[in-house]
């Protein structure tokens, strides 16, 4: 069949290193969802994904192999709550996470991913930036950019000034979260580090501030896989989904490469090989969007291509 499988770097190591025609983090298959010349788009990723790639390929189909591959960040926030911030926030520039659904995609400024998130951020001269979903990959990007961050619900008359009523470089934040990267903790990098001294950590930008900053490298998980396979080092600790550190050790022997084995993503752990093959011959499960949506959130990531 004219088709092209898209392979996430978190699904399992049969179906990423067999069948995926192509692999990456969501900029890479965002951009390579957009260059394709294939008439079927099968995406072995998570449903946001998939719309993202039916955004891009409106004449395309496109088919995610489970519907149950949801996404307990992208459905933290509504399209409501954005324009609730908006309405707070007047002419604010707001950023969203690529882990959001077309509704909420279609009311922002600019989709960012953990692999551009500061790149995009530091190209608005704004002294406020709303950034939704995720609070930690918020809070880290806030850090790296010099900007304070703030949350709508403890929002005061000065909370956007210092004391001497200067305004502030501000991120407004939302309190979702990336179930298996908020499982990680500064005491599993210490638990590590007494059996392992020498052993780098590498944390995912989606994890929590005091683990990120316990750490020896942050990245998105193309950044996290180029860094094991260039930068020599006795043992790697992955803080991130555990299929990508099973895919970075088929691919790596010689790597020694540690991960929490517990902490697999439900969600991602839905599409498998034979979901995948169902997909392929039955036609399932295909994603289908109102034309007018697909146009107001193809602008948000045809502006983070752009500016990337």
């Amino acid at each position: 069949r004219n088709a092209v499988v898209l392979g996430h770097n978190y699904m399992e190591p049969a179906l990423y290193h067999c069948v995926a025609d192509i692999k990456g983090d969501s900029l890479e298959l965002c951009r390579k969802a957009a260059e394709t010349d294939k008439d079927i788009i099968v995406f072995c990723g998570v449903e946001f994904m998939a719309e993202s790639a039916k955004i891009l390929n409106p004449s395309r189909k496109v088919l995610i192999p489970s519907l149950k591959a949801g996404c307990s960040l992208a459905s933290s926030i509504t399209a409501e709550d954005v324009r609730k911030l908006k309405e707070q926030f007047p002419g604010v520039p707001v950023l969203a996470y690529i882990n959001t659904y077309a509704a909420v995609k279609a009311e922002v400024d600019v989709c960012v991913t953990s692999g551009n998130a500061v790149h995009i951020a530091q190209q608005f001269d704004s002294d406020k930036i709303i950034f939704v979903p995720d609070e930690y990959l918020a809070r880290n990007i806030a850090k790296l950019t010099g900007k304070k961050i703030i949350f709508p619900e403890n929002i005061l008359d000065n909370a956007l000034s210092g004391n001497d009523g200067a305004l502030q470089k501000v991120f407004v934040g939302w309190h979702g979260k990336c179930e298996v990267h908020d499982m990680f903790t500064v005491q599993d990098i210490a638990d590590v580090r007494a059996q392992y001294p020498d052993v780098v950590v590498l944390a995912h930008p989606e994890c929590p501030p005091d683990v990120v900053n316990a750490s020896d490298f942050s990245g998105s998980t193309s950044a996290m896989i180029k860094y094991v396979r260039d930068v020599p080092a006795s043992r790697y600790l992955l803080l991130t989904e555990c299929a990508m550190a099973d895919n970075i050790i088929a691919e790596h022997k010689e790597k020694d490469v540690l991960r929490l084995c517990s902490h697999r993503c439900p969600h991602m752990a839905q599409i498998t090989l034979q979901d995948t093959l169902d997909a392929l011959i039955y036609d399932r499960y295909e994603i289908k969007m109102d034309e007018e949506l697909r146009l107001k959130a193809k602008r948000s990531i045809d502006r983070m291509l752009e500016m990337s």
